[in-house]
């Protein structure tokens, strides 16, 4: 099978940003959600990126066209009904990712592969509640999606090696560099990378130096393009909590303990550039 039309649920972050990510490997994708606003302001955040491109060079006005052309949007899943890949980018939520897949089990062709964008949830668990199991696979972009180069491709322990092998060639497709984990909390990315961060606020807690002097330390000292705080206030605080929450249940391992000062900021509503403050103020 070869993969000629995407479904996405979901037209936030991450749904539009694999949708663009598609649209402009010149694969027609069809983005839904619960409202017409909702995938309105995602089509208007994959235009509005398209024209930061454009300005940079790496895309012409035609091609930026070309590629809102590829996306349709609908508030009905019956519109994926013809997708050969169904890739859910719903919130990191196991209880609504079951209820999304269950629903798209009930218009998806036999022959149509479901994703989840999922960064922590288990794969594994999730293709226990589908019919076609074998045809479950995780597919873990990263934000910016248009930008970022890696997809870490989740195996669970039923997918089988024919579904692997289109979702691997997807990720070529759209010009991505994938990696092949096996199913375990966080994946490879997000168990190294999120761990750093709740050490970060560890080390904020303590005062041992300033928000800036921790973000400018990883930056100059390791080489970060960001750092740790600031990328926290970037993926939102929020998520970074419920990331090490799911480690600190699965590992039931103490080092994966989040940090009180993180905890005590997310009950604050400090959750990052989304709400206008977090470590740093917006």
């Amino acid at each position: 099978m070869t993969i000629q039309h995407v479904g996405i649920i979901g037209a936030g972050t991450m749904g539009n940003g694999i949708a663009q990510a598609c649209a402009v490997a010149g694969l027609p994708v069809t983005m839904v959600d619960i409202s017409d606003a909702a995938v309105q302001k995602g089509v208007a955040t994959i235009a509005g990126s398209l024209d930061r491109l454009i300005k940079k060079d790496k895309l012409t006005t035609a091609d930026k066209e070309a590629a809102l052309a590829r996306v349709t949007t609908s508030t009905d899943y019956a519109a994926l009904a013809t997708a050969d890949i169904l890739i859910e980018a719903a919130t990191e939520n196991f209880d609504l990712k079951i209820k999304i897949l269950k629903q798209l089990e009930g218009v998806a062709k036999d022959s149509a592969i479901l994703a989840s964008n999922t960064s922590s949830i288990s794969i594994t668990k999730l293709a226990a509640v589908v019919a076609r199991p074998e045809q479950f696979i995780g597919m873990h972009f990263f934000n910016p999606v248009p930008l970022m180069a890696l997809v870490e491709i989740i195996r669970g322990l039923q997918t089988s090696d024919e579904t692997h092998a289109h979702v691997e060639a997807l990720a070529r497709q759209l010009g991505k560099s994938p990696i092949t984990v096996k199913n375990a909390p966080g994946f490879v990315v997000n168990r190294i990378l999120v761990p750093m961060i709740n050490e970060a606020f560890f080390v904020l807690a303590e005062h041992l130096a300033t928000p800036e002097e921790i973000d400018e330390g990883m930056k100059l000292g390791c080489n970060h393009p960001i750092g740790p705080l600031a990328l926290a206030d970037m993926i939102g605080l929020d998520v970074c909590l419920s990331v090490m929450n799911v480690y600190y249940e699965e590992f039931a391992d103490s080092k994966y303990r989040p940090c009180p000062l993180l905890k005590e900021m997310v009950a604050a509503g400090y959750l990052g550039r989304k709400t206008g403050r977090g470590v740093y103020t917006y």
